[in-house]
């Protein structure tokens, strides 16, 4: 199954030698990813800083980007689309393991029976807004359904991603490097 979505575009502005601003570039975001055993997600890395403060007129290396976690002082700005979750909870869980075990392998994946596949956690202050369809965020202790239009300030907590619906969710992650 593919994508029910189109892919992201990603406009970038810059200031020309006279300080004039002017859109420098108009297209397809380019550092997207895929799950074979996955069908339908997608994950896109937009931009991607490496300090704080950030450097405003540095080059775009979001497709150098590897793992979940931005770089040490940094962000990452990634959409990601989740397909709906596949019914059989077997299917789900290895779908899953798939994801962690193959690009995201750098997040702290919880494992314990009984808890969504997806549980993990990460140093990191994620704003994870929806944009199009619902998906579920799931916490330890309670789940929260999220619609087009909401937004969770997701601060290094153990959490999972759950689309219970029929069509795909698109959301979007700023992760920003954190501590405890």
């Amino acid at each position: 199954m593919s994508t029910d979505l189109p892919p992201i575009r990603r406009l970038v502005s810059a200031d020309d030698a006279e300080g004039r601003s002017s859109h420098v570039e108009d297209a397809p975001a380019r550092a997207v990813r895929t799950v074979p055993e996955r069908p339908g997600y997608r994950s896109v890395n937009v931009w991607r800083t490496e300090a704080t403060p950030a450097p405003i007129g540095a080059a775009d290396s979001a497709e150098a980007h590897k793992g979940i976690l931005p770089p040490a002082n940094g962000t990452i700005l990634r959409i990601i689309d989740f397909p709906p979750e596949h019914p059989d909870p077997a299917v789900r869980r290895q779908q899953i393991s798939a994801t962690f075990g193959g690009m995201f392998h750098d997040a702290a994946h919880d494992k314990r029976e009984g808890a969504h596949p997806g549980m993990h956690r990460t140093e990191t202050v994620d704003y994870a807004i929806v944009l199009e369809g619902e998906i579920w965020s799931v916490m330890d202790k309670d789940e929260k359904l999220m619609r087009a239009g909401d937004v969770l300030v997701q601060r290094g907590t153990n959490h999972a991603w759950a689309n219970r619906s029929t069509k795909t969710a698109r959301i979007c992650f700023v992760l920003i490097d954190g501590s405890r």
